[in-house]
């Protein structure tokens, strides 16, 4: 019998238990997949911790995964038994051994790109590809500023960007992930403990402010990011690491004309032809060089707990993925 990581309650790691899963059928528009490697996010921290009560309990967490189609549906079509894909959901249910789920969430897997890698880096690189493709197209001599650079996410940003031709502007957090951010394309790179951003981007914008801001951070970095921004500028807020965001009057854009977006990766690819498009410019990206991914940490899916606490640890920088 196959088996999961079950939460019956929220709270620390040690909640989540290894149990038996009963897998049914795939229905008619459902397939049923063997895990091979299971992304660990921190979505699934907020989940576990009860800050995010989005899960149904008892549930299985866990939003992205790669697997192998083992059994169709009746009505699925362009997929195969035997083909490797990748999925993330909003349904949950990925910290298991097996599944059934709806054959419109999956993805075909390139050869070329391993399971570890797909699993560690789909929901932060189709983030990465709606955020510089679509949220705001970037473009050669852009002055592009990304907050959290060394982080999962803002890595892949500053590398897409950088390679689109942009002159990026990272800010870190502490001295040791200054050489992170410039190995992922940034020309410059901000210690935000040690100076202030706003007046650093200034002066290497020679004032001009730059067109676009990523920012994951939120509370801390919100007004500052803001001030960044070129006339005619877009803020892109796609987090709150720090915190949620204070409410805003809408009239602090109008002095420079600032575009502000909040923007759901689930929703630039709520359709299967959106979620194709899009996993196709980020499969191409990861197969010739524009990103590279660092190799994942491995923890067993009996250890799910081991990996939320590593997760959670600062002195990490690198993904993490289960094994089932």
């Amino acid at each position: 019998m196959p088996h999961a990581i079950v939460m019956r309650t929220p709270g620390g790691p040690e909640v989540l238990q290894l149990e038996p899963a009963t897998v049914g059928a795939p229905q008619p528009h459902e397939v049923r997949l063997r895990h091979t490697a299971i992304g660990v996010n921190f979505h699934d921290v907020y989940v576990r911790s009860g800050l995010y009560q989005t899960l149904k309990l008892p549930g299985i967490p866990g939003i992205e995964a790669v697997g192998v189609v083992q059994e169709l549906g009746s009505a699925v079509t362009g997929l195969r038994t035997g083909d490797r894909v990748a999925y993330m959901t909003r349904q949950y249910g990925a910290y298991a051994q097996e599944r059934t789920i709806a054959a419109d969430l999956l993805v075909p897997l390139p050869e070329g790109i391993s399971d570890g890698v797909a699993a560690s880096s789909f929901l932060k690189g189709l983030t990465a590809q709606v955020l510089v493709r679509t949220v705001y197209p970037v473009q050669a001599g852009d002055w592009v500023l990304v907050h959290a650079a060394a982080g999962g996410v803002g890595s892949l940003l500053c590398q897409w960007a950088s390679q689109l031709g942009a002159r990026v502007i990272g800010t870190v957090g502490s001295a040791e992930k200054i050489a992170l951010a410039e190995a992922a394309g940034c020309r410059h790179v901000i210690n935000y403990r040690e100076e202030n951003f706003v007046q650093r981007v200034k002066t290497l914008t020679a004032g001009g402010g730059v067109q676009v801001a990523y920012d994951s951070v939120g509370k801390d970095t919100f007004l500052g990011s803001l001030e960044c921004l070129a006339p005619c500028g877009h803020l892109a807020n796609f987090g709150q690491s720090s915190g949620p965001i204070a409410p805003i009057e809408v009239s602090m854009l109008f002095a420079k004309s600032n575009v502000l977006s909040r923007a759901s990766v689930f929703q630039h690819v709520r359709t299967p032809a959106l979620l194709q498009r899009a996993a196709i410019q980020l499969f191409e990206a990861m197969l010739n060089g524009t990103l590279h991914i660092a190799p994942s940490m491995e923890f067993a899916l009996a250890d799910a707990a081991a990996a939320h606490t590593a997760l959670q640890a600062r002195e990490r920088t690198q993904s993490i993925v289960l094994i089932p």
